[in-house]
C-alpha cells in the first residue's frame, strides 16, 4: 500500500487589507482551525498545511511560486473567508502548476439570527467573495474542483479527500517512468499510440528494454532469495499439490519466484512506477511472468499486457488513487459474454495477469498449460473477484487528443464452478444494460483492455481528466446512444 500521508495540500485563504488588523486575525484564526481540522480527518488521505491568509497580489504570487517547487505539495485548496478583489489573484493563477480546489464554505454553519450586526457581515463574505474568485478563474479558462458546503459536513470533507486522491495520482505520474520490455504486440492498434504526446498531456514517460536484460537480472537471482519467495507463495495462497517442495512442478515455482523477483529488482533499480510486456517478446525467459505480475501489480506497480502502456499507466495511477481504500484495482480485459436474455454478463479476464487486490478469497496457486506463447507452464493465482459496484477505465490515443473512457458496472458473485478456466476472472453487469455500454464502448473507440476499480468512481475519473487537461467520456445508467454518438461529434469539434 503507497502512503499518501508523504504529500500534502496547502489551504490558502484570501483576504485584504482593507478589513483591518482585527478581522484579519480572525480569518487568520479560523483559516488554522479549519485546515487543522481537515489535516485530522482520516478520510483525508494527505497533510493538510495551514498557510498564513494571502492579503496582496505579490503574496498571492509568491504562495503560487512557492507551491510550484514544494516537493511533497500535490495541490492547493483555496477559500475566500472575506472578499478578496480576483485581480491580485491573475498572476499567482497565471503560474500555479498544481491542482486548486475552490472550497466555497464559511466559518459559521448557521446565521446567528440574534446576534448577526455589521461585524459579522464585514468578517463572514464568502458568499460573495468566493464568486468573485470564481468568476476570474472562469475568465481565465482554469480547470478545478469547486466543493460547495460547510466544512464540518461529512459530503464536504468526502469530496476534499477524493480530490486529494486523484491531485496524488498526478503527482505521482509527473516524471513517471514505465518499462516497455520488447514492442507492442504485433499488428494491434488501440495498445499503440503516441508515448511523446503522452509524456506532454500526463508527464510519464516510456521507454524499450531489451529482454536480455531482464533476463540477466533475473539470472543473477539468488537460491536463497529464491527459497524465502517460494515460502512466502506457500504461506500466503492456496499451492497445488504439485507446486509444492518435493512435487513435481516445484521447479516451476521457483522459476516464477526467480522471475518476479528479477523484475522487481530491474523496476526498483530503474526507479520504474510501471511496465508492459507482451508474450511474442519474451526470449531468454523460461515461462510468462504470471505470478509475478500479479504480485507486482498487488505491490502498487503499474501493468498491462501485450505492450499496452497506457493501460499500464493508468494501472499505477488507480493504485495511487485508491491506495489505503477497501478494494483493489487490477489490469482487466473484456473476455466473453454471456448473453442470457434475462441475465446479460460480461466474463472479464485474461491470461494470467489478474492483481490479486481484487479477490473474493484467497487466492489458489496454480500451474497450467497457457497454449500461446511457446514457454513452459506458467504460474498464476487463480481467484474469483469480489462482487459489488466497479468501474472499468481505458485510456485511448485519440490521434489529437487522449481520451478517458468510464464504464460503470456491477460485478456478481461467481456461481460457477468454472473447472477449466485456469485464471483469475471478473463478472460483471454493465450499465446501463449490455447492448447500450458495449455499443456506446465500441463507438468511442475504447480499448479491449481496461484498469478495472472496486474502490473508485467516476467523480474521481472526472477529477483527473480535468487536472490532466483531457477529455472524459461515460457510460452510465443515464446513458443513451443518441445522444452519446451526438456528445462525440460535440467533443470532435471541441478538440478541433
Amino acid at each position: 500500500m503507497l502512503d499518501l500521508k508523504q504529500f500534502e495540500i496547502w489551504f490558502v485563504t484570501g483576504s485584504q487589507d482593507l478589513y483591518g488588523e482585527e478581522t484579519l486575525r480572525q480569518v487568520d484564526e479560523h483559516s488554522r482551525i479549519i485546515s487543522q481540522f481537515f489535516d485530522q480527518k482520516a478520510e483525508i488521505p494527505v497533510r493538510v498545511i495551514f498557510k498564513p491568509v494571502v492579503k496582496s497580489t505579490d503574496e498571492i504570487h509568491r504562495i503560487c511560486q512557492d507551491a510550484n517547487v514544494a516537493e511533497n505539495c500535490i495541490g492547493i485548496v483555496t477559500w475566500m473567508h472575506t472578499f478578496s478583489p480576483a485581480k491580485m489573484w491573475i498572476r499567482g493563477l497565471q503560474i500555479l502548476q498544481k491542482p486548486l480546489l475552490h472550497l466555497h464554505t464559511q466559518y459559521n454553519r448557521d446565521i446567528p439570527w440574534a446576534d448577526i450586526d455589521m461585524d459579522f457581515m464585514n468578517l463572514n463574505q464568502s458568499a460573495h467573495g468566493d464568486r468573485e474568485f470564481g468568476f476570474i478563474m472562469t475568465r481565465m479558462r482554469l480547470n478545478r474542483k469547486v466543493v460547495v458546503g460547510h466544512w464540518q459536513q461529512n459530503d464536504v470533507i468526502g469530496a476534499i479527500a477524493d480530490w486529494s486522491r486523484v491531485a496524488a495520482a498526478r503527482h505521482d505520474m509527473k516524471g513517471a517512468k514505465f518499462a516497455r520490455f520488447g514492442d507492442n504486440m504485433r499488428q494491434v492498434a488501440v495498445t499503440d499510440g503516441d508515448k511523446v504526446a503522452a509524456e506532454m498531456a500526463f508527464g510519464f514517460s516510456v521507454n524499450t528494454y531489451a529482454v536480455g536484460d531482464l533476463v540477466s537480472v533475473i539470472n543473477q537471482v539468488s537460491d536463497e532469495a529464491v527459497n524465502l519467495l517460494t515460502e512466502e507463495y506457500e504461506n500466503s495462497y492456496s499451492l497445488v499439490a504439485s507446486l509444492h517442495n518435493g512435487g513435481e512442478k516445484h521447479t516451476a515455482l521457483r522459476d516464477a519466484a526467480r522471475i518476479e523477483l528479477g523484475m522487481k529488482h530491474f523496476l526498483e533499480e530503474g526507479g520504474f512506477k510501471g511496465y508492459t510486456n507482451t508474450f511474442e517478446d519474451l526470449y531468454g525467459m523460461k515461462q510468462l511472468p504470471g505470478i509475478g505480475s500479479q504480485r507486482l501489480m498487488a505491490a502498487g506497480y503499474g501493468y498491462a499486457g501485450e505492450g499496452d502502456w497506457k493501460t499500464s499507466a493508468m494501472v499505477r495511477a488507480l493504485k495511487v488513487m485508491g491506495s489505503g481504500l477497501p478494494g483493489g484495482n487490477s489490469f482487466m480485459e473484456d473476455y466473453t459474454y454471456h448473453f442470457n436474455p434475462t441475465n446479460n454478463l460480461v466474463l472479464g479476464s485474461h491470461m494470467l495477469e489478474i492483481c490479486p487486490s481484487i479477490a473474493a478469497g484467497k487466492p489458489s496457486c496454480e500451474i497450467h498449460a497457457l497454449g500461446i506463447g511457446g514457454k513452459e507452464d506458467p504460474v498464476r493465482l487463480v481467484f474469483n473477484a469480489l462482487a459489488g459496484p466497479a468501474i472499468n477505465v481505458s485510456l485511448i490515443d485519440m490521434g489529437n487528443r487522449f481520451r478517458i473512457l468510464v464504464n460503470e458496472v456491477e460485478a456478481v458473485t461467481v456461481e460457477e464452478a468454472l473447472p477449466k478456466l485456469p485464471v483469475a476472472r471478473a463478472l460483471w453487469k454493465p450499465a446501463p444494460d449490455m447492448k447500450t455500454a458495449c455499443a456506446a464502448w465500441i463507438y468511442a473507440g475504447g480499448a479491449h483492455h481496461t484498469v478495472y476499480s472496486q474502490n473508485l468512481t467516476t467523480e474521481h475519473m472526472e477529477t483527473f481528466a480535468e487536472m490532466m487537461g483531457v477529455e472524459l467520456v461515460v457510460i452510465d445508467q443515464d446513458t443513451k446512444l443518441r445522444q452519446f454518438k451526438n456528445e462525440l461529434r460535440w467533443s470532435e469539434a471541441y478538440y478541433k
